[in-house]
């Protein structure tokens, strides 16, 4: 609500002129603040034709922080100039001064001063000249006293280079008398009454007209994250082909389940504490399947299943070790052993959930990530139906271009990474890997020998990234995240 003081002043001073007057012009003829004089010309706008304002943009040269600083203190090589005794001042004492650098090398161009390196004790700086002129600091004051048109471009531009100077735009309005100008305002109702009505005093008032154009008030409601938007079209997805969602909410897994279960060697590089992290309590667990324990300990050491193995002594306190689940694999074991303990049907199983890796952070990775994974479990499934599967999730991401590359993995075998061609960047990228689940790992849980599991995965906050845009990844996720940018992100569809 603006002041009904100034609404009444800026109209006794429209009254006495024959032209109109800018607002920043009345607003210093009043001595107020612009702001108060915009707020009282939207007032007054309310008020049908009292008024006529034209708003309107200018554009002039202004002081910045710093040039403000060099209006009151001098310039940067001016400071450097007089604080240099006759007898020199040591260079590295200079440098440890708030406008040392900057000043140093102007005062130099300028050939105020000169730099003496062989001075006893370290390089020295003497003055060259007697006395000098601060130019710099008199052009600055021409713009504070609004003289700028004193000034060149060139000699506008160096001082913006030097970010001394900085080109504002203003706003203000071109006020003029209304066809129903006065001095005196009458309040405008709002509101029909059901009091007015009745006392039939509505026929001699005056009511604001209805903006029909007005936006109401945006209602207080939830905003989804944009890994929680890309998230559900994945689970969509998998949905549309006929997956079963897996129970993931055991983020702590111990090492059997998360790596001896598949087939990861216990001296395998990812369970060591650079890669993985290992709780200290509770440090161990102590339920486990037993017989399904001693056929994957077997697995581990022993010729069979028709394969070398990696024959070392397998240790029951390694696989005991609790840690935080590296990968959402180790679901899928717990899942596919269930499936074994009861009469074989083919599955269709997926999972979206948080891994955690011993990461050094930077813009791509964070210790704490999300994994996408696909298994299929059947009789006879080959790597032509693990390609045909890929192709078909891929292209309800709108992605039609694979290729896919052999790769290694401990537990699957044959693998494949699998590559897609980006428009944007011309050239293939890595979108996800895939492979079939060795025997060793199979056969211990007590699947029939003709049963065939395909899986692959793909991370989450990488596509999430491309599809925003986001370049790093604590931008994403973290207590860096911008709450604004979740706010403001659009309904997220993945283009086809």
């Amino acid at each position: 609500m603006a002041d009904t003081t100034v609404v009444k002043s800026l109209l006794q001073l429209l009254e006495n002129l024959n032209d109109g007057i800018d607002s920043l012009e009345a607003a210093k003829s009043l001595s107020v603040d612009h702001q108060v004089i915009v707020g009282a010309v939207k007032s007054l706008q309310a008020s049908e034709n009292v008024i006529s304002a034209e708003l309107r943009s200018s554009k002039h040269w202004g002081l910045t922080v710093e040039g403000t600083e060099v209006v009151e203190q001098g310039s940067h090589e001016a400071r450097v100039f007089s604080c240099i005794p006759p007898d020199g001042f040591p260079h590295s004492e200079l440098m440890k001064l708030p406008f040392g650098k900057i000043g140093f090398s102007k005062a130099l161009l300028n050939k105020w001063i000169r730099l003496d390196k062989t001075s006893e004790g370290g390089p020295k700086i003497f003055r060259n000249v007697k006395d000098i002129e601060d130019h710099v600091k008199d052009k600055l004051l021409l713009v504070k006293k609004g003289s700028s048109t004193e000034l060149s471009d060139k000699e506008k531009n160096e001082l913006k280079k030097r970010m001394l100077l900085s080109e504002v735009t203003v706003k203000s309005y071109w006020i003029v008398k209304g066809s129903s100008f006065s001095t005196t305002v009458t309040k405008q109702d709002t509101d029909l009454t059901a009091e007015m009505i009745a006392a039939g005093s509505w026929k001699d008032r005056k009511f604001k007209a209805y903006n029909f154009d007005a936006c109401g008030v945006a209602p207080e409601c939830g905003h989804l994250h944009p890994l929680m938007k890309v998230r559900t079209e994945f689970r969509q997805i998998f949905l549309e082909m006929g997956f079963t969602e897996m129970p993931t909410n055991n983020f702590i897994e111990s090492s059997f389940w998360n790596f001896d279960s598949l087939f990861q060697p216990q001296q395998h590089p990812a369970r060591d504490q650079h890669d993985t992290f290992f709780l200290s309590d509770p440090a161990l667990s102590h339920e486990f399947p037993q017989t399904y324990l001693e056929r994957k300990k077997h697995s581990h050491f022993k010729l069979i299943y028709g394969n070398n193995k990696y024959k070392y002594e397998w240790k029951l306190e390694e696989a005991q070790k609790n840690i935080l689940r590296t990968h959402t694999t180790a679901v899928s074991a717990r899942m596919l052993y269930k499936l074994a303990q009861v009469k074989f049907s083919p599955v269709k199983y997926f999972s979206i959930d948080r891994v955690f890796r011993n990461e050094t952070l930077d813009a791509t990775h964070l210790a704490e990530f999300h994994q996408i994974e696909g298994v299929v479990a059947d009789y006879g499934l080959t790597l032509g139906d693990l390609m045909g599967v890929l192709h078909q999730f891929f292209t309800k991401l709108g992605i039609t271009k694979l290729r896919f590359k052999p790769a290694y993995n401990p537990y699957t075998e044959p693998s494949m990474e699998v590559f897609s061609y980006h428009e944007g960047l011309k050239k293939w990228v890595e979108v996800g890997n895939s492979g079939i689940f060795r025997p060793e790992m199979l056969l211990p849980m007590g699947l029939p020998e003709d049963v065939s599991v395909i899986a692959w995965g793909l991370s989450l906050e990488r596509p999430t990234m491309i599809k925003y845009g986001i370049n790093n990844i604590r931008e994403l996720v973290g207590h860096k995240v911008n709450l604004q940018m979740v706010y403001d992100s659009p309904l997220c569809r993945l283009e086809s």
